[in-house]
């Protein structure tokens, strides 16, 4: 398949916009992570601690692929200018993959903050399925 210089070029708003979005989020983290207090230790905070831990993580990680995902973007505009067409295709694919890659954690991250809230309404006296037959 041939490829143009524009097509790479139109992953740049995403991709950007995309680390922007995984950046938020870590800054959002990391300041729960720091409003804990050590001294009010209890199986709640540990257990929130945990998750925020593997959240962390995955942020790392998203933010990495996504970057790399870049740098092939940019790489394979570059082999493509050059007239290495095929070399700047097989480049580009290989930026795709980063980015699903980066997409799917994502998706993980989302499904363990939804553990972790669900595991902070543990600790609220209403239950849920009770309300919805009462209506």
């Amino acid at each position: 398949m041939i490829i143009t210089l524009t097509t790479p070029a139109m992953l740049f708003p995403a991709v950007s916009l995309l680390l922007l979005a995984y950046t938020n989020r870590f800054v959002t983290l990391a300041s729960i992570i720091r409003n804990f207090d050590p001294k009010l230790e209890d199986a709640n905070i540990t257990e929130q601690i945990t998750n925020l831990r593997k959240r962390i993580y995955l942020i790392r990680r998203m933010q990495e692929a996504g970057v790399i995902s870049f740098f092939l973007c940019v790489l394979s505009m570059m082999a493509i200018y050059l007239e290495y067409q095929q070399i700047g295709s097989y480049i580009f694919g290989a930026s795709l993959i980063c980015l699903m890659y980066s997409l799917y954690l994502s998706v993980r991250e989302i499904t363990i903050s939804c553990d972790a809230l669900e595991v902070h309404l543990q600790h609220f006296s209403t239950n849920f399925k009770k309300q919805n037959r009462k209506k």
